[in-house]
């Protein structure tokens, strides 16, 4: 690792995608995501790379689209409304088959909404988020290291299973400055590597045609197709699930089950409710998709209730009660609309819960 380096998240993201090898940033600007913009506008011309505003998201979308065709390790970042109008394209990329890596450093909403923090894009990331049978790998930082140590595993991961894979990241993530070390490291290669010949459209000379397309017309190799795809993503769920589990040995009283900076608020609140005499546990799903279901179920087994703690209105906590399967009762609790819980607000709420 380099020297310690005091940096906001939003560029110390941008920065993770160049030393992954990224030469290819489209983005149309929208807060509290514009300084990844910012920054790249900048340091993609010093490393030979190329920054291009789109007129929108749509199309931000289609340039994601030819560049990964093309075989470019290619990057945007966007904020929740923005998102949604990536989604069309984000469809068309996992039916092709084409990696890109997409951050999308949450607002909250719904609608407009604000610039402020908020988790609220859970089911659109997790859940596919526009049309059709696709899944996107969907990685959750916790801090501003995190969030560079997972840009360098997204595309990687892109690479390996040709998929989009997708950083969620809410806004304290990318506004807030920590120090974070970079890898040291050769220059990485600005196209993808991996069986890179077989697939990518890189001119057709001394070598058959690639056609990259997402329009099956033939019902049986639209079936054939989705069997494929399901296939990866049955991979993904095998070999992709990560989670941080803390004090979650032996029997407990509360299980909690938080993500991102509101998983950080919870450690403190955790240390409160330990205090009080409480046997407190915690998961954090680090891979939102493929969710950490099964180390959810068993820490719920031993534990009196399972709380789900979110910046949103219940999103994840479905998923979080479909984990359980009943060996334990589940319950939410979380702020929307740019509120975000204080430690005491969590483990006044958890400990009305346990009293209840």
């Amino acid at each position: 690792m380099g020297e310690r380096l005091l940096m906001k998240g939003n560029e110390a993201i941008g920065e993770a995608a160049i030393l992954a090898g990224c030469r290819a940033y489209f983005c149309y600007p929208i807060t509290p995501q514009t300084e990844v913009a910012e920054y790249l506008a900048r340091r993609m011309p010093e490393v030979g790379g190329v920054f291009l505003q789109g007129e929108s998201e749509v199309a931000v979308g289609y340039m994601l689209f030819g560049a990964a065709a093309g075989g470019s390790k290619v990057f945007t970042t966007s904020s929740s409304p923005g998102v949604s109008l990536l989604a069309e394209a984000m469809s068309y990329l996992a039916a092709a088959e084409l990696p890109v890596v997409i951050g999308n450093v949450m607002r909250n909403g719904p609608g407009l909404g604000g610039i402020l923090p908020a988790q609220a894009d859970y089911f659109q990331a997790t859940k596919g988020g526009g049309h059709g049978d696709y899944r996107c790998l969907v990685l959750a930082p916790a801090s501003v290291q995190e969030a560079v140590d997972m840009m360098l595993l997204a595309f990687a991961k892109a690479e390996e299973y040709r998929v989009p894979v997708l950083l969620l990241a809410d806004g304290m993530i990318g506004q807030m400055m920590e120090p974070v070390e970079f890898p040291v490291f050769a220059e990485p290669p600005s196209r993808y590597t991996s069986g890179h010949e077989e697939w990518a459209t890189t001119g057709a000379r001394g070598r058959g045609q690639h056609l990259v397309k997402t329009l099956f017309l033939n019902p049986d190799a639209a079936w054939a197709h989705n069997l494929k795809l399901k296939a990866k993503y049955d991979r993904i769920e095998a070999n992709e699930v990560r989670y941080e589990a803390v004090d979650t040995q032996g029997e407990m009283d509360v299980l909690i089950v938080s993500f991102g900076t509101m998983a950080r608020v919870c450690r403190t609140a955790m240390e409160t409710l330990q205090d009080k005499g409480l046997k407190v546990g915690m998961i954090r799903p680090i891979s939102l998709y493929p969710f950490p279901a099964q180390a959810i179920r068993e820490a719920a087994s031993r534990s009196r209730l399972v709380v789900s703690v979110e910046l949103s209105m219940g999103q994840m906590v479905e998923d979080v009660d479909r984990a359980v399967q009943g060996k334990a009762p589940v319950r939410w609790y979380g702020k929307a609309g740019g509120l975000v819980p204080v430690p005491d607000d969590v483990s006044a709420a958890i400990l009305g819960m346990v009293e209840g």
